[in-house]
């Protein structure tokens, strides 16, 4: 005969199998993001979904683009009994994105569209400073 360990309650064994790292919740998850480059911009994905375009707002300062988004929880039906897991986000969040310098707020394009925001950058070229040329010196 076998002796197996008795469960603390019923939702011990799902609470194993969630403490699984594949359902670990992290800050980037809330905020997944697809960044592809192109010659002239760069085009960026973040999934929001659950959001309302009202509660996202963009901006830049000091070279970075920073996404904030406040998830609307006055809407949620209030509903008898309690939650035994809750995965679902609620709350705000933000991620920044360096831009560079010389790109201002007028620059960048942005449209939400089920639960799918992308943002529109353009590339700006580097100014950079050629060095005053030198010669080496040939000894003797």
């Amino acid at each position: 005969m076998m002796m197996i360990p008795r469960r603390r309650n019923e939702f011990d064994l799902l609470d194993s199998m969630f403490a699984d790292p594949f359902f670990e919740e992290h800050e980037s998850r809330i905020m997944r993001t697809d960044i592809k480059e192109k010659e002239d911009k760069y085009l960026i994905d973040v999934e929001l979904p659950g959001y309302q375009k009202e509660n996202i707002k963009l901006d830049v300062e000091d070279g970075y683009l920073t996404v904030h988004a406040e998830m609307d929880t006055k809407h949620e039906e209030k509903e008898d009994g309690k939650f035994v897991r809750k995965e679902r986000y609620v709350g705000s969040a933000s991620r920044s994105f360096y831009v560079g310098e010389d790109i201002k707020s007028d620059d960048v394009k942005a449209s939400f569209k089920n639960g799918m925001l992308q943002i529109e950058v353009p590339k700006k070229e580097e100014k950079k400073e050629l060095p005053e040329k030198k010669y080496i010196q040939i000894e003797d």
